[in-house]
């Protein structure tokens, strides 16, 4: 028991020992200073950039036609084929032209005894006038009755009335058959434009009716083809403000337009901004906008959900900073860190414009040759002292140093 106690108490003024003897060393430790932290800043630089606007819209044909007939009849043939390209004034669809070519007949035919008509009163007429002549100059020297002369005048002024009744007769004669060969020339149906046609809404045998409501079919001519987008008036105000102030520029090649499809691929070809509506809709208040592209291949068909991007203008004095340089203070309002001139941090409040690529657009806050802090802002407050490199001079695969951990 006695040895058990004396070896207890070697083990705690062991323990005691070893406190004691790390407390100096503790004592005797210099404190380590801190050296500044150091940071990775880009320079601000004016660039000269293209300003773009993506809205969303759908395509349109440029032409359409819906078939209709314009006459009533038997449809007795269907002379396409569904889905495929046809031309201006292929035959489509032949309605039953029978009892037009009749009605056409009929009319030639009265026509034809018009005119034969006329021609006999024609031939009648000079007689009559000359019979007139001769009595009126004999009535005057007493040598017939003046009873003959009437007479012969009132059937002279018959002739002539009737005359100019059958000439008549003959306009509405010859009416009447321009109106039936009318009538006969929409028995075929043709196609009024050239492009795709849709499935035909009608089959060979069935009855139609003159400008009846539902089209026999549907041709879209597809190349080119419209987008049609819609555009927030206030932008368009800001656009135009932009514009005239000079802060923007006119591209040189004009409104060029972008596409990108349904599937986020980019249309092949390029188009153009052909107008803009002359009124804001009162409900959303937007303006449409129509562009046009090519369509050779016709990959855009009617009725596709599309983005368009829009060319607004150069901007030509653009401040573009790495979006991982901007943060944002407690209130979301965009916050950027700077170095200055002494070597110190500066808090900038900043207004943006939009996200170009890996970059926002600063339109104030910054000025040209400002140093901006992309790494290693989470290190520093305002007003520390930092040691300040490049962004472009720091390794892509360094890791972050002592001072940024």
């Amino acid at each position: 028991m006695r040895f058990s106690y004396y070896r207890e108490g070697l083990s705690i003024s062991g323990l005691l020992l070893i406190c004691v003897f790390l407390s100096g060393c503790k004592s005797n430790a210099q404190p380590q200073t801190r050296g500044p932290a150091e940071v990775a800043f880009v320079e601000v630089r004016q660039e000269s950039v293209v300003l773009t606007t993506e809205l969303p819209g759908r395509t349109s044909a440029c032409l359409v036609a819906e078939i209709r007939p314009q006459v009533s009849g038997l449809l007795q043939k269907r002379q396409f084929k569904e889905g495929t390209d046809i031309s201006e004034g292929d035959l489509l669809y032949q309605i039953d032209p029978a009892p037009y070519q009749a009605a056409y007949d009929q009319a030639e035919a009265a026509l034809s005894m018009a005119q034969a008509e006329i021609a006999v009163a024609e031939a009648n007429l000079p007689a009559i006038r000359s019979r007139a002549e001769r009595l009126k100059g004999l009535v005057e020297i007493n040598a017939v009755g003046r009873q003959d002369y009437d007479d012969a005048a009132a059937a002279l002024r018959q002739a002539e009335a009737a005359l100019a009744l059958k000439k008549t007769a003959v306009e509405v004669n010859r009416a009447n058959m321009e109106s039936a060969r009318i009538n006969l020339d929409y028995t075929p149906i043709r196609a009024p434009i050239s492009g795709r046609i849709g499935k035909s809404n009608i089959t060979v045998g069935a009855m139609v009716t003159a400008y009846q409501p539902t089209p026999l079919a549907v041709i879209q001519k597809l190349d080119p083809i419209y987008v049609d987008v819609t555009q927030a008036n206030a932008e368009l105000l800001r656009l135009r403000r932009r514009l005239e102030s000079g802060e923007l520029k006119g591209s040189a090649g004009g409104k060029k337009v972008r596409l990108l499809l349904e599937d986020g691929t980019p249309y092949a070809h390029e188009g153009t901004l052909q107008f803009r509506d002359v009124t804001v809709d009162p409900t959303t208040g937007s303006v449409s906008v129509r562009l046009v592209f090519s369509n050779p291949k016709q990959i855009l068909l009617p009725g596709m959900f599309v983005r368009a991007i829009v060319e607004e203008g150069v901007n030509t004095n653009a401040l573009l900073v790495p979006q991982q340089g901007i943060t944002r203070d407690p209130k979301g309002n965009p916050v950027a860190y700077i170095v200055n001139g002494s070597g110190k941090v500066e808090q900038r409040m900043l207004t943006l414009d939009r996200a170009i690529k890996d970059k926002w657009l600063v339109i104030a806050g910054l000025t040209p040759g400002d140093k901006v802090i992309i790494e290693g802002v989470q290190n520093v407050r305002p007003g520390d002292t930092v040691r300040a490199v490049p962004f472009d001079m720091v390794p892509a695969d360094a890791q972050p140093s002592a001072a940024m951990k």
